[in-house]
This record gives structure tokens, C-alpha cells and sequence, in this order.
């Protein structure tokens, strides 16, 4: 449900502010924990092992994450000349780590799930160091970047969380067994909070022509953050299996874009919270719908053919009538 959802918020913020435009950025933080501690509670000390036993798909993953996606995020910001408002914004959502969201889309495409699993929760928890280091790298010449505080914020919304979920998942089963079935309902309460906020109270940009324009490169970068992943997979030095290719793709074309619209409302202003919430919407939509496609048992190979032999005939049809 939560493509779904995420769209209807988007729909309803824009159509009615005042629906979201009560969420305050105080809430931020207790939101984006709730969908932390949903992740938290799946989480166990062997999930974390298993990144010693399969050290290269791992990596693979994780410089995608945070080598690939940063990069294509400034190269699409000065590409489409994302507007000053947005820019630091957009920058900040490439720096992030995948999205919760991807675990979920890994399953239905068939993927390998224990990697996404493992991917994304060591992804989340460096992001302690690796999101501020990159935020101050790339966009601290536009803007003023507090390192530290946005590591602190991050420990707080991320790592606190994450952390008591693994322990309840350890110690305390029977608790888990009893909050377990209402956490994916929680966690998708606190993703249309993170959404709809932003959205929002920042309509009036959205819906000018600099806000509309910001769907070019937003799509631009989950289109090529989706490809580029998969391909880098199949490199000949590489040759991971199609499972584990398919997953990395996920990973690096879903990041977690409610953790960068949380910090960008907290240390870059309102305004470039708005790529982030966009990113959301964009990233949900594509992510589980190309996980369905590969779930039926689609390839994008299997439809080239079938686009050429369509053209051809097309062709021959036209060449009696004229």
C-alpha cells in the first residue's frame, strides 16, 4: 500500500496544505525514529555476521550508495542547473543511505533480501559519518554545513533507534512479537508525516516553474541511480548473480529520502526540503514498480526484441498503404 499512500499525500498536500501543514519540523524526528525502529525489530546480530561471509556484493553495494550516487547527484544539479532554493537540497538527498523501502522491493523482485537487509542497515548506520563528511565535501561552499550537530541528529533519528529495535529483536521477543504487526502501519503513518510536511508548506515554490522543473532532474537521477546500479553489477570484473544485481539497483535507486528531508529542515532551511519530499514520492513509485516488473518474471533484455520486432512490423504496414 505504501506507493499508494505516498502518492495520496502528495496529492493531498499539494491540493490542501492545510492537511500536513500542521507537522511541524519538531515531529520530524519522532517520525523518521518510528520508521527506524520498524527496521530495527527485523534486525538481529546475524544479519551483521553475514557481511564478513560475503564481503564483495557488500561493497559493491556500498560504494553505489555512497561513491555513485553523490556523484551523479552533482553532475544532475549542475546538468539541469537545479535552482539555488533546491540545490543544497538535492545534493544532500544523494547522500543518504538507501532506503528501508528497498528491503521490501528486493523481495518482490526476487532479489537477495538478507544483502538489502545488510546493505541498508550498515548504509544507515555509517551515514552517522559518511553524510555529514559528504554534505560538507559537496555543498558546504553554497551553504553552511554543521557536521557535527547533523551527526548528532542522525545518532539520535538512526542509529538510537535502529539499535533499541536489534535489542528488543535479541532480548525481548515476546515484546517484538506483540509491536511487530503494527510497525509496518506506523512506519507508513511516519513516512506520509515526512512527505506531506514539506510539500506542504513549501506548495507555492513546488507549483512554480523552478518547483516543476525539479522533477526533470529528480527523475533524471532515480532513472540513472536504478541503471547504473544494476550495470556496475554485471561488470566481467564483477559477474554478481542477477539477484544480487537486481538488489544493489534497488539499493542505490531508493535512498532514504525522509532522513535528508529531516536534515535538510533542520540545518539548510524549509525550502530544500522539498527535493527530498519529491524524491520520496519519485523513488517509491519507480522502485516497487521495477520490482514488480522483475517479480513477474520480466527482463528489460526479453523487451528489446519485442520492441524491434514491433517497429518492423509497423513498417511493413505502412509500406502498402503508401
Amino acid at each position: 500500500m505504501l506507493p499508494l499512500v505516498v502518492a495520496a499525500t502528495a496529492a493531498a498536500a499539494l491540493a490542501n496544505p492545510s492537511t500536513f501543514s500542521w507537522v511541524s519540523k519538531d515531529y520530524y524526528a519522532p517520525a523518521l525514529g518510528g520508521i527506524m525502529l520498524s527496521i530495527g525489530i527485523k534486525l538481529s546480530l546475524d544479519d551483521f555476521a553475514l557481511a564478513f561471509q560475503r564481503p564483495l556484493p557488500l561493497s559493491v553495494g556500498y560504494a553505489a550508495q555512497y561513491m555513485l550516487k553523490p556523484l551523479l547527484g552533482l553532475l544532475i544539479a549542475r546538468a539541469f542547473r537545479v535552482p539555488p532554493m533546491f540545490y543544497a537540497g538535492f545534493i544532500l538527498t544523494s547522500c543518504v543511505a538507501g532506503a528501508q523501502l528497498s528491503s521490501y522491493a528486493s523481495f518482490l523482485s526476487k532479489g537477495d533480501v538478507a544483502l538489502s537487509i545488510l546493505l541498508t542497515s550498515s548504509a544507515t548506520i555509517s551515514s552517522v559519518l559518511v553524510t555529514p563528511l559528504l554534505t560538507g565535501l559537496l555543498i558546504g561552499s553554497v551553504v553552511p554545513v554543521d557536521a557535527v550537530a547533523m551527526s548528532k541528529s542522525i545518532l539520535q533519528v538512526v542509529l538510537f533507534p535502529v539499535t533499541v529495535g536489534l535489542l528488543l529483536n535479541t532480548y525481548a521477543k515476546p515484546v517484538v512479537n506483540v509491536i511487530q504487526p503494527l510497525m509496518p502501519f506506523v512506519a507508513m503513518v511516519c513516512t506520509s508525516l515526512c512527505i506531506g510536511s514539506p510539500l506542504a508548506i513549501n506548495r507555492s515554490q513546488i507549483l512554480s516553474s523552478d518547483g516543476l522543473f525539479l522533477l526533470l532532474p529528480i527523475l533524471a537521477f532515480h532513472t540513472l541511480a536504478f541503471t547504473l546500479g544494476y550495470w556496475i553489477s554485471k561488470l566481467p570484473s564483477l559477474r554478481q548473480e542477477e539477484p544480487v544485481c537486481r538488489t544493489i539497483a534497488l539499493c542505490t535507486g531508493m535512498q532514504s529520502s525522509t532522513l535528508a528531508g529531516l536534515l535538510a529542515t533542520q540545518f539548510l532551511g524549509s525550502s530544500h526540503a522539498v527535493p527530498a519530499a519529491c524524491s520520496v514520492v519519485a523513488m517509491a513509485i519507480m522502485g516497487l514498480s521495477l520490482a514488480s516488473f522483475w517479480g513477474s518474471g520480466s527482463r528489460v533484455r526479453d523487451m528489446i526484441p519485442l520492441l524491434v520486432s514491433s517497429q518492423t512490423c509497423s513498417s511493413e504496414t505502412e509500406q502498402p498503404n503508401s
